[in-house]
């Protein structure tokens, strides 16, 4: 029987949140078994780019990475806001590891190309090094990822940090029985936008599908939703998604993902 694997994603909603953040991070710190932890920013990275005189370029919720704005992501990805919780989770007892994903060479992509829209250093993973993360679990490590991979000629990339979730839970499911948890402001997939407890308590593809008919799942949540098919097909073997409420084990009032 492999051995369980959970792999959890934050937002920046989560991590500009100082209130929230603690309390994400005590109760991923009390989470048994193996962890591995991967956060985004794209919030914070945009108002220190406001304040050092950056435009910072959204087109369709997708940030257009100019050479400017990679230098204040990775100062905020790889650094502000990595470091932080990496410092946090050690005051917690969890052994954490900040990651890009150029160390290690753990995760490897591919300047997105240029189509009708160029959004700039933007990476799209190509691959996962899962030896490397499987050492630093079995070290006894928590690997912490930001949203930064490499292409390995020495660019930086900015990457969607639900994808590098997905990759990596995909990735790591050859060796674990891996659960993905996408943890956002939201108690899971809704079926009354303005209803909190409207919650979809298990998603199978026949329901999705309805819901996309009745464009109850819109916007924001498919591309997220389609990462968590993506993992699924991949022998991914559960996804969850909910606030930070769903990390307790007693916890109901959160969407459930299977095939």
């Amino acid at each position: 029987m492999k051995e369980k694997l959970s792999i959890i994603k934050i937002g920046g909603n989560v991590i500009e949140d100082e209130k929230e953040l603690h309390k994400f991070l005590d109760s991923f710190a009390a989470m048994e078994g193996l962890k591995i932890l991967v956060h985004g920013g794209g919030k914070l990275a945009t108002q220190i780019a406001d304040k050092l005189g950056i435009e910072s370029q959204l087109i369709g919720g997708r940030r257009i990475t100019d050479a400017e704005s990679l230098k204040v992501i990775t100062m905020v990805y790889g650094g502000l806001a990595n470091k932080n919780m990496v410092a946090q989770l050690q005051a917690r007892n969890t052994n954490a590891i900040g990651l890009s994903g150029a160390d290690g060479n753990t995760i490897r992509a591919v300047k997105r190309p240029v189509t009708e829209i160029d959004y700039g250093f933007a990476g799209d993973v190509e691959e996962v090094n899962t030896l490397a993360i499987d050492k630093l679990l079995n070290a006894g490590f928590t690997p912490v990822f930001c949203a930064i991979t490499h292409n390995k000629e020495g660019l930086l990339l900015n990457t969607n940090a639900d994808t590098i979730a997905s990759e990596v839970a995909i990735g790591m499911s050859m060796d674990y029985d891996t659960t993905l948890y996408y943890c956002f402001e939201k108690k899971g997939v809704l079926l009354d936008i303005t209803n909190e407890d409207s919650v979809v308590r298990h998603l199978e593809p026949l329901y999705y599908q309805e819901l996309l008919n009745k464009k109850i799942i819109a916007d924001g949540m498919l591309p997220k939703l389609e990462n968590c098919f993506h993992a699924l097909h991949k022998n991914v073997g559960k996804v969850c998604i909910g606030d930070i409420g769903m990390l307790d084990p007693r916890a109901t009032l959160y969407t459930t993902i299977t095939l």
